[in-house]
Order: C-alpha cells, then structure tokens, then sequence
C-alpha cells in the first residue's frame, strides 16, 4: 500500500533486489519504478478500493494505514494474505514511563495520537492473521516529509539559535529509513517473525545537545559555534509543541529483540543517518527562507 514516498522507496528497491514481484497500490502522484504492477487509486475510498477485490497476494505491506478501518479495509477486499502482513507502526503507542528502554511489552497508551496503530495489531492478533509489526521511534533520511531533522538543519545553516526545552538533557532515538526497510524486508523471510512486534531504531539515544552537535557536523558546522537557548515546556499550551519538532520527554526504545529474532544490525549510527540526510536531500532542496516565527514565541 504506497511504496512511492519516503519508506516505500528504499523498501520497494530493496524488495526488487530481492527477487520478489510487487504490486504497488498508489494514487500515481509519484514517478513508479519499472518492474512493478501499479493498482492506481485512493485508498480512502471505496472505489479505490474496490481495485483491490478478487485480488490475493502472499504479503501485503501497510506503511500509510493510521488506523484500524485503514488495514482492515483492505484486507476485506483481497482476503487475509497466505504469508505475512506487514505493518508500520510507530512507538507513539507507549505510554510515558520512567523505565527506560521501552521493549515491546511496554504498556500502550489509549489516548495516543497513534492508538489506532495498536488497536490494528491486536485485530490483527485476534484475528489469526500472521502479521510483522514494526514501531519505529523517528525515522530519518531523503524524502523524509516529517520536520524532523530539516528543522535542525534549518537553523543551523541559517546561523540561527536552536530552542531546546530545558537543559537540552533530554533523550530521544533517530533511526534511518534504509535501515527500517532492510529490517521489513528480513522479516518476510523468518517464520520465526510471524506474530511478532519490533522495536526498529538506531541502537543508541542521543540527547537533545548531541542532536544539535551531530546535526551540526553533518552541516559541515562547528557544533561550538552553534547557539542553544533553552525554553521552558511547562509554559506551552499542548497544541503549541508542533513548534519543537520532537517530544519533550524522553523516547527510547529496546530493539534487542529485532537484532536477535532478524539477525539484523542497524547500518546507520546518528552521524551516518544525519549526514545521509544532509548530503542526499537536504542540500538539494534547502528552503530559500525558512519559517522561524515559532521559535519566537518558545522563547518569549
């Protein structure tokens, strides 16, 4: 479902070295690659959808399904797949702790922004479906169109202060989306995965400073010479942290699991994913005046 935008693009390239045929269900905004059937719809209707009936597939992978209704929809036209159904979930679903890291048995948080991702893989569970779900943190890399490390790099290349809630101690995990993708495409192939959750990130956190100092090196700035001043979260209203582009509190999970079960090793550390992202999107498309009108008021 998808497979033209930001995960889809490494997966799918990854899926094809792989041997294996794709049918790619898109609205066909996006440029295709070649060797692939392209079902052509929105998956937000039903006549979209209604393309995918009498249609059966081994393995169905859902990157873009934010709720319940959105998977199951689908698998309503084309049937349970014989194999696996693959899903992207998110770590969004845990509650806050004070135990960290988060491994997958972590309690769920119902009021999450995220929850309908959880309540998909217990349908999924419930169900008998043999599925694969994978809870990134943040993701990163080329295409990426979350502003997550555009908004670091916006202010460090425009000489900018960077605004970090309180001390700048708080710790967070980035990993890069080729790494996601080579972990989505290895669980296809263990039996062992079926009905299994996966914690998939970078292996380390990082705090908020060392964000800022790895974000700068990747700039090709000195991390010395970049200007941090501190805000204070307890002052903002909840609908005004879209203007800090990570959570304001700590949010690291255990990928032990996935290493273990996938034999599967992250490629990217934090320097790597950032100067990836850096070198392969960002400064091809650098915007010519970015919005800093937000940093005013998290600094006022």
């Amino acid at each position: 479902m998808g497979g033209t935008r930001f995960i889809g693009r490494p997966l799918v390239a990854q899926l094809l070295a792989a041997g294996h045929s794709l049918s790619l269900f898109t609205r066909g905004r996006q440029p295709l690659p070649e060797g692939v059937d392209h079902i052509q719809g929105d998956r937000t209707t039903a006549e979209g959808l209604g393309l995918l009936a009498g249609r059966r597939f081994d393995v169905i992978i859902d990157s873009s399904g934010r709720s319940l209704d959105d998977s199951r929809a689908v698998i309503e036209q084309t049937g349970a797949p014989s194999h696996r159904f693959v899903y992207v979930s998110s770590a969004g679903v845990y509650t806050d702790s004070e135990l960290w890291p988060l491994d997958e048995d972590a309690p769920i948080d119902p009021a999450s922004r995220h929850a309908g991702k959880a309540d998909t893989e217990a349908w999924l569970r419930a169900e008998a479906i043999p599925f694969t779900s994978f809870r990134p943190t943040y993701i990163i890399g080329a295409g990426n169109y979350n502003p997550v490390e555009r908004w670091f790099f916006d202010r460090i290349v425009h000489g900018r202060p960077v605004p970090l809630p309180g001390d700048g101690t708080t710790i967070t995990q980035l990993g890069h989306v080729d790494d996601l993708a080579s972990a989505m495409v290895a669980c296809i192939g263990v039996d062992a995965a079926a009905n299994r959750i996966y914690n998939c990130s970078g292996a380390q956190g990082v705090t908020f400073r060392g964000l800022v100092a790895a974000a700068a090196v990747a700039c090709g700035k000195d991390p010395a010479a970049v200007e941090i001043r501190s805000f204070d979260p307890s002052r903002l209203d909840p609908k005004a942290r879209k203007a800090f582009p990570l959570r304001l509190a700590h949010f690291l999970t255990d990928i032990h699991r996935l290493q273990r079960e996938l034999a599967w090793e992250p490629r990217f550390d934090l320097a790597r994913s950032l100067a990836d992202s850096f070198t392969n999107d960002y400064a091809l498309r650098p915007p010519s005046s970015p919005d800093f009108s937000g940093d005013e008021d998290l600094l006022a």
